[in-house]
C-alpha cells in the first residue's frame, strides 16, 4: 500500500521533481549508511549515520504519492525494504543494491533526466558568491562550520566542509543533491525552489573545493584527482563521470588557452570511463589514470600558473643591482688603479671597452630574442633549455660569490684583475680586459633576464621591466655615492644576500625549466600525488622537476660545508 502524505514546504509537486528528490534521498541514504556500517552486518560504528540514512528514507516517502503512477508501488516497497535493512544493521552492499534498484525503477518511468546535469559548467566564482550569500552564516566563511548562526542551530551542528574524511566520500552530484533536498534531521534546508539549478551546481562545486583550501581553481583540480583515484580503485565508470563533471568547471577557461589539451583530456576521460564500464584490468585502468593525471597537471599549469608581480619585481631589481654593481666594481677598480699608477690619461681606454661591452650585450639580447621568434614551434623547448643553462650559471655564480664573502678574498680578486689589465702597455689590451669583464656580466644578465621573463609569462612582463628601471636607478645612485662621496658598502653582507638570491632563482628556474621541457615533450611527466605544488617557487609535483631541485639542495649543502671547512683555521 502506497503511503499518502503532503509534500514538504516549498517543494515542487510535479512527478519529475519528485522522482529526482526520491532518487537523491535514496542515494544519499545508502552513502550515509555505509559510513555507519562499513564492515560486517550487525557492526554499527556510527549510529548517528544510520539514523541520518533512515531520516533520508522517511523524507523520500513524502514524495512517493507524486511519483509517476507506474513507479509508486515499487518505490514504496523499496523504501520499506531499506528501512528494514537499516533496522537489521544489514551489510552496506545489500543496502546499496536495493537503493540502486529503487533508483533504476524510478528512472525508467520518470520521463526525464534524474540528475539534471548543468547545461553550462558550474562557475567557481558564482559558487563562491552563492556560498557567501546562502551558506556562510552557518558553515562559516572558510567552511569550517563556525558561522555566526552555528551556535544557535538546533540539532547537529553545521557540517565542517573542510574535513577531508567527510567530504572525500561525497561526489559533486552528492553535494548537489544535498543542496537541492537538504539534509534530513539537520538544520540544512532544501534550496530546490529558492535557488536556480545553475546556482545549486555552482555552490556545490565550490563547497567541494573547501576541503583543499587555496583558490577555487586549485581546489577543482585537487577534487578531480581525488575522484579519479577513487574511481580507479573502485573501477567505477560512474565515479569517472563524476570526476569529469568536476573538471568541467575549468574546462571553458582551459579551452580558451589550449584547445588541443582540452580535447585530449576529454578523450582520456571518455576512454577511462568506457574501459571501467567494460571491466578492464586494473593495470590498464592505472595506465589510463597516469596519462590523465599527467595532462591534468599540464592543464592546471595552463590555467593557474601566474607569477607574483611583487616577487618578480624584487628579483628583477636585485638581479640588475647585483650584476651591475659587480661590473661597476671591476671598472672602478681599474680606473682607481690607473690613477694610482700615474696613468690616469688611459682611463678613456677602460671606459671605451666597458661601453663596447654594453653595446655588445644589447646586440646579444636582440639576437637571442630573434632566435626565439624565428623558431616559435620550439619556443617552449628553447625556454626550457635557457632556464636550465641559467640554473647552472646561477648556481655557479651564487657559490662563487659565497666563496668570496670574506673581504680579503674579494680584494685579492680585484687586485688580480687590475694587475692583469696593466700587464701590457697596449691600449687595446686594457680595453679588452674591461670589455670582457663587463660583457661577461652582460651575458649573464641577459641569460638571467630571459629566464625570468620566460617564468613570468605575458601578464607579468611589466613587473620585470619595472625592476630593471628601479635597478638602473639604484646603480646610478650607488655609482655617484661611491665615486663622488666615497661611500663604502658592506661587501660581505651585500654578496651574501645577493648570492642567496641567485641560488633561490636557480632553484625556481630548475623547476620551471623542467616544466617547459615537459610541455615541449622532451622530458617525461610523472605526477607525484599528494606532493605540494607552489609554482611561485618552481615546485611542481613531478618526479623530474623535484629530482633536479633535490640535486641543487644537495650541492648547496655540500658547497656550504666545503666553504666552511676551507675557512676553518688549521689545527696545531
Amino acid at each position: 500500500m502506497v503511503c499518502v502524505a503532503a509534500p514538504l514546504a516549498g517543494q515542487a509537486t510535479d512527478s519529475l521533481s519528485a522522482a529526482r528528490r526520491v532518487v537523491a534521498a535514496v542515494a544519499l541514504a545508502a552513502k550515509e549508511y555505509r559510513v555507519g556500517v562499513p564492515g560486517p552486518p550487525g557492526q554499527v560504528t556510527s549510529a548517528a549515520e544510520v539514523d541520518e540514512a533512515r531520516q533520508f528514507i522517511e523524507q523520500a516517502r513524502f514524495d512517493v504519492p507524486f511519483l509517476p503512477r507506474a513507479a509508486r508501488a515499487a518505490a514504496d516497497s523499496g523504501l520499506g525494504r531499506l528501512v528494514a535493512l537499516f533496522a537489521a544493521a544489514a551489510a552496506a552492499d545489500s543496502v546499496e543494491r536495493v537503493a540502486n534498484d529503487v533508483a533504476d525503477r524510478i528512472a525508467r518511468t520518470a520521463g526525464g533526466a534524474i540528475v539534471p546535469l548543468p547545461t553550462r559548467p558550474p562557475s567557481p566564482a558564482r559558487g563562491a558568491q552563492v556560498y557567501r550569500e546562502q551558506c556562510a552564516n552557518c558553515h562559516g566563511d572558510q567552511g569550517r562550520g563556525d558561522g555566526p548562526k552555528a551556535p544557535t542551530v538546533k540539532g547537529p551542528p553545521p557540517a565542517d566542509l573542510t574535513d577531508p574524511a567527510a567530504m572525500s566520500r561525497l561526489s559533486l552530484v552528492d553535494i548537489y543533491r544535498k543542496v537541492t533536498i537538504g539534509v534530513a534531521g539537520t538544520a540544512m534546508p532544501q534550496f530546490e525552489e529558492s535557488l536556480p539549478d545553475s546556482d545549486r551546481w555552482a555552490v556545490a562545486a565550490y563547497a567541494a573545493t573547501l576541503q583543499f583550501g587555496g583558490s577555487a581553481t586549485a581546489g577543482v583540480f585537487t577534487t578531480v584527482r581525488h575522484q579519479l583515484d577513487s574511481a580507479v580503485a573502485a573501477r567505477s565508470d560512474r565515479m569517472v563521470f563524476a570526476a569529469y563533471l568536476t573538471f568541467e568547471q575549468v574546462e571553458t577557461d582551459l579551452r580558451a588557452r589550449n584547445a588541443g589539451l582540452t580535447s585530449r583530456l576529454e578523450d582520456e576521460f571518455a576512454r577511462l570511463q568506457a574501459r571501467a564500464a567494460a571491466g578492464a584490468a586494473a593495470a590498464e585502468l592505472e595506465a589510463l589514470h597516469r596519462a590523465l593525471l599527467a595532462d591534468l597537471e599540464r592543464a592546471e599549469r595552463t590555467v593557474s600558473d601566474k607569477g607574483s608581480g611583487a616577487n618578480l619585481l624584487a628579483q628583477s631589481l636585485l638581479l640588475l643591482v647585483r650584476e651591475g654593481f659587480e661590473a661597476i666594481l671591476i671598472v672602478g677598480a681599474l680606473m682607481t688603479f690607473l690613477g694610482k699608477a700615474g696613468a690616469a690619461d688611459r682611463r678613456h681606454e677602460v671606459a671605451r671597452g666597458a661601453w663596447l661591452a654594453v653595446a655588445a650585450s644589447a646586440a646579444t639580447a636582440v639576437v637571442i630574442e630573434l632566435l626565439f621568434h624565428v623558431t616559435p614551434g620550439q619556443r617552449e623547448a628553447l625556454e626550457g633549455f635557457t632556464m636550465l643553462v641559467a640554473v647552472a650559471v646561477l648556481f655557479y655564480v651564487s657559490y662563487w660569490v659565497l666563496s668570496k664573502i670574506e673581504a680579503d678574498r674579494w680584494n685579492a680578486f680585484l687586485k688580480s684583475k687590475m694587475q692583469g689589465a696593466l700587464s701590457s702597455e697596449s691600449g687595446l689590451a686594457l680595453a679588452s680586459v674591461a670589455f670582457l669583464a663587463v660583457y661577461r656580466e652582460g651575458v649573464e644578465t641577459i641569460l638571467f633576464y630571459k629566464a625570468l621573463l620566460s617564468s613570468a609569462g605575458g601578464g607579468e612582463v611589466g613587473a620585470v621591466v619595472g625592476g630593471i628601471a628601479l635597478g638602473a636607478a639604484v646603480l646610478v645612485i650607488l655609482y655617484v655615492a661611491i665615486n663622488r662621496y666615497g661611500m663604502r658598502l658592506p661587501m660581505k653582507a651585500f654578496f651574501g644576500v645577493t648570492g642567496a638570491l641567485l641560488y633561490y632563482m636557480a632553484f625556481v628556474f630548475a623547476g620551471q625549466g623542467v616544466k617547459d621541457l615537459q610541455e615541449a615533450g622532451l622530458v617525461g611527466l610523472t605526477v607525484l600525488e599528494g606532493w605540494p605544488r607552489w609554482p611561485q617557487l618552481g615546485i611542481y609535483p613531478t618526479v623530474q622537476s623535484l629530482a633536479l631541485q633535490g640535486v641543487l639542495v644537495v650541492l648547496l649543502v655540500f658547497g656550504l660545508a666545503w666553504s666552511r671547512l676551507r675557512r676553518s683555521p688549521p689545527r696545531a
